[in-house]
């Protein structure tokens, strides 16, 4: 048995080196689908599941839908037959490799729902075999490797480090950003066995210019949600900075450029109007949730979310002072929101702080309008919205609220047009007239 095993492991090892393991990714999202590219590129074969039958059916025809992936670099391996993709596990039989990227979402009490890693690692345990390589990307907390996803694998029989390894290796992707790329962003591994890593840092070495092996998948699970606590506690430093200045009469974009004049000892983030995307307001939860288990109280970190959350409140109350200039209430009031995606230049809404202000102030009975170049529509809470023309909207709206800084909009024209501007990004700060009917966070 013990030779079986090792054989198993330096097959494994050899076809991944040779390119020629075949890569199953399960869940072809913005995490998925890059890492699916970045391995196919390269010459491993690679099949992309997805529960999304219009995904599949998207990749198949050689379709992009990720801003981060080259649509022509996708139709090409897809042409080419490396790339292919299904609703059927079935075709975990026939990986090597496994890699799973899905989502990890909070329930209603903000607690991790891990529901979705439970229920891919249950539906792969038939098609398990001596000789495979599962790690997983989806964030987490320490622990869910060992503790979660383990059991059930080892539900198939095979011996984890013998002849079946497991490695948690978590996602570094940032939506939009042309700098750092899935290809030479540094990759942590942490692998349940020594075994498991070396097989799991030699998969992730094919693509990826620095992978960095860590003592355990716990190590690596921790990694990841301390690196995205730490930018919402800084966020949430500067946000409360925000609110400090506003009390004061000080402009807090001019304290922030001044601050970031100092050569060492700093390190600058921007204030805004709450946190959002598919990490920050998400992944300092999943470590106070894992914490209390040690009866551990995380108040430094709940402190900065809540922080964060009570930014929604404070542009809505610059929202209301905004309109007290053209003496109008929020109720009746017509809002144009620039901007629903979370950040600058993608097309990912999750968890944008403009859902959340348009919560409240529909609440206030305001009309809710929104313009996006990149989120041409979307669907929140069963709301259907579909942004319009920005000079339809600037003539509609009483008050237009800057939520994302998109580069694609005339920040000037907005200001021209407007009649009154919240501004929670500092997006006009370079627009010289007009400044009258601006209010900044």
């Amino acid at each position: 048995m013990e030779i079986v095993a090792k054989e198993a492991g330096a097959s494994l090892k050899q076809a991944i080196e040779t390119r020629q393991a075949r890569v199953a990714v399960v869940g072809v999202g913005y995490v998925g689908l890059p890492l699916a590219v970045e391995k196919a590129k390269v010459g491993f074969p690679v099949v992309g599941l997805d529960r999304s039958a219009e995904r599949v059916a998207s990749i198949n025809r050689g379709e992009n839908y990720i801003a981060d992936v080259d649509d022509r670099e996708l139709a090409d391996l897809v042409a080419s037959g490396r790339i292919k993709a299904s609703t059927d596990f079935a075709a975990i039989g026939e990986a090597d490799v496994v890699v799973i990227c899905v989502p990890t979402p909070l329930n209603a009490n903000r607690d991790p729902d891990i529901q979705y890693i439970v229920h891919v690692a249950e539906q792969m345990v038939p098609y398990l075999r001596p000789g495979m390589l599962v790690s997983l990307e989806s964030t987490t907390y320490p622990g869910t490797t060992e503790e979660v996803l383990m059991p059930i694998l080892a539900q198939s029989g095979l011996e984890v480090g013998k002849d079946l390894f497991i490695s948690f290796s978590p996602e570094r992707v940032d939506p939009g950003n042309a700098r750092y790329t899935t290809r030479n962003t540094n990759k942590v591994v942490g692998g349940v066995t020594r075994t498991c890593l070396d097989i799991a840092t030699t998969f992730y070495r094919q693509t990826i210019l620095d992978v960095v092996p860590v003592s355990s998948p716990r190590v690596a699970e921790m990694t990841k949600v301390f690196e995205n606590t730490f930018r919402a506690v800084n966020i949430a430093m500067v946000n409360e900075m925000a609110l400090l200045c506003d009390r004061m009469g000080l402009d807090v974009w001019e304290v922030v450029e001044a601050a970031n004049t100092k050569p060492f000892g700093i390190m600058r983030f921007n204030p805004g109007p709450g946190v959002g995307g598919h990490c920050i307001p998400i992944d300092p939860f999943y470590l106070t949730w894992k914490a209390r288990q040690y009866d551990f109280h995380t108040r430094f970190i709940e402190l900065a979310g809540e922080i964060n959350i009570l930014m929604h409140h404070h542009v809505r109350e610059k929202v209301i002072q905004a309109l007290g200039k053209l003496r109008k209430s929020v109720a009746g009031s017509r809002i144009l929101l620039l901007g629903v995606a979370y950040k600058k230049d993608i097309s990912d809404w999750r968890e944008s702080p403009a859902l959340k202000l348009i919560e409240l102030l529909e609440r206030d009975e305001a009309e809710i309008r929104y313009h996006d170049p990149f989120v041409p529509a979307f669907v929140d809470q069963g709301t259907e919205r579909t942004s319009v023309e920005l000079e339809a909207g600037l003539a509609w709206a009483d008050c237009a609220v800057i939520m994302t800084d998109h580069s694609r909009v005339d920040y000037a024209q907005v200001v021209k047009n407007a009649k009154v501007v919240v501004d929670t990004r500092n997006a006009t700060a370079r627009v010289p007239s007009g400044r009258e009917r601006i209010v900044s966070i």
